[in-house]
């Protein structure tokens, strides 16, 4: 595979001699599992020859219901919470105009359902007074909480404002091919649907139409998201050789980093456009990894901009830590620094450099002063920030996850303690069916 690139070595450096090697049978049989089926969570494995069964009906179809909700909206919300919309939003993040929400372009693509603020959800339907919107629903059960509540309220104001007639033909559900409250209400009202399959959990699900419809709606080339992530899927196919298979080296490196003693891996960016592919990169692995008292910490930061608040903890505080840096070889903007008479600022010296060379000189910079003070860095390397590339990304990353997962020995593909906080808030909240709740809560808290 050309282009995109994986360098680990000043991370080994920091292990023993035949640390990554001896994790070799590990990592290739974990990586078996996943293909046999054979690993906790096996029902969950559908993402894993994803890219490469997607056919091109299935592509022009999703294409085509986004060009209608395009053609017909000022604004497009996206209501989903966690894998729902992360990886939707750190792609179109990534493609797009850094300062699109002031060109007033259609349409905006908002992103909604991730949370209960009440300001937030308020300041949304003030923005949508009086625009042309529609609403894509993505929810497997309808009753996600956060995603439930937000699409009762789109929904009724996109009636209010466009006729329930028209609003039909601009609400988009993706959910469960046949049961749950989503699919219920889309039957009954004759949304357009779309299926989430049964065999993918919300943060693998990027390549499915809960990513690729608000991709598609953004004006993004979904056909060469998919292609990169076909051309990872053959880098990293199960009968490639240890050495020369990406994920199955990243999860080596990690998870020897990990025995070691380095809990935290701090996923690091030089582009300011990818903030939200490292908010993806957090939940997949975060809610894959942490189980059983075990798994890496995964956190991010954004260089240089971090740089000038964690970088001091990352370079001198405690040696828990590693880097994983994404690094994109070429703009695809250039901006030429200029020449100032007065040269007050003493920055002349950079007078007819590329912005970008600064920046890379930082990065390599960082990387140095990191390395010296203790910090493993792996380096992922691409060209370009495009749809092919972050397609390649994507599976990388997925692949690695499902990877480690099993040499951690753990599910990497259900996420039990989620349940906790909704339990609790239920049985504040009086919820029916959680009255014995109820009542031991309270009792609880009096007692507090």
């Amino acid at each position: 595979m050309k282009n995109f690139s994986l360098d680990a070595t000043k991370a080994v450096q920091f292990l023993g001699a035949n640390a990554v090697n001896d994790l070799m049978p590990q990592v290739n049989a974990a990586q078996k599992a996943l293909e046999d089926g054979t690993c906790p969570g096996n029902d969950f494995l559908g993402w894993l020859h994803l890219p490469s069964s997607i056919n091109a009906d299935f592509i022009d179809e999703i294409q085509e219901t986004a060009d209608t909700l395009r053609a017909n909206c000022e604004v497009i919300v996206v209501a989903g919470i966690g894998g729902s919309y992360l990886g939707a939003k750190a792609i179109i993040e990534a493609l797009s105009n850094s300062f699109a929400w002031l060109k007033n372009e259609s349409p905006a693509i908002v992103f909604a359902g991730n949370n209960i603020g009440e300001d937030y959800l308020a300041e949304l339907s003030e923005y949508l007074k009086g625009k042309k919107f529609g609403v894509i629903n993505i929810s497997k059960s309808g009753t996600t909480t956060e995603t439930a509540l937000t699409f009762r309220l789109m929904k009724k104001q996109c009636e209010e404002q466009r006729g329930k007639e028209e609003a039909k033909k601009v609400i988009v559900a993706i959910t469960d091919a046949v049961k749950g409250a989503a699919r219920a209400a889309a039957t009954k009202e004759g949304y357009k649907t779309f299926v989430i399959p049964d065999n993918v959990g919300g943060r693998f699900s990027v390549l499915t139409p809960v990513g690729l419809l608000p991709i598609a709606c953004a004006g993004f080339d979904i056909k060469q998201l998919i292609a990169g992530a076909v051309e990872m899927e053959k880098a990293c196919a199960a009968d490639v050789p240890f050495e020369q298979n990406p994920s199955a080296q990243y999860a080596a490196v990690r998870n020897a980093l990990y025995q070691s003693g380095k809990k935290i891996e701090i996923l690091v960016n030089y582009q300011p456009k990818l903030h939200f592919m490292s908010e993806w990169w957090k939940q997949l692995y975060g809610e894959s990894e942490g189980k059983e008292n075990k798994g890496i910490f995964p956190a991010s930061v954004d260089f240089t901009t971090d740089l000038h608040s964690m970088g001091q903890w990352i370079q001198e505080g405690e040696r828990s830590i590693f880097e994983t840096v994404i690094s994109v070889e070429e703009p695809n903007k250039q901006l030429l620094f200029p020449f100032d008479e007065e040269n007050l600022d003493g920055l002349n010296f950079l007078a007819g450099k590329r912005v970008d060379e600064v920046n890379k000189m930082a990065e390599l910079g960082t990387k140095l002063a990191h390395v010296d003070g203790g910090v493993p860095n792996i380096r992922i390397s691409i060209p370009k920030l495009n749809e092919f590339y972050l397609g390649e990304i994507v599976y990388f990353f997925e692949l690695g996850c499902g990877i480690s997962g099993n040499v951690l020995g753990v599910n990497a593909f259900n996420q039990p303690g989620v349940e906790a906080y909704k339990k609790n808030m239920f049985a504040l909240l009086n919820k029916p069916g959680y009255e014995a709740e109820s009542k031991a809560i309270q009792e609880r808290l009096k007692n507090e």
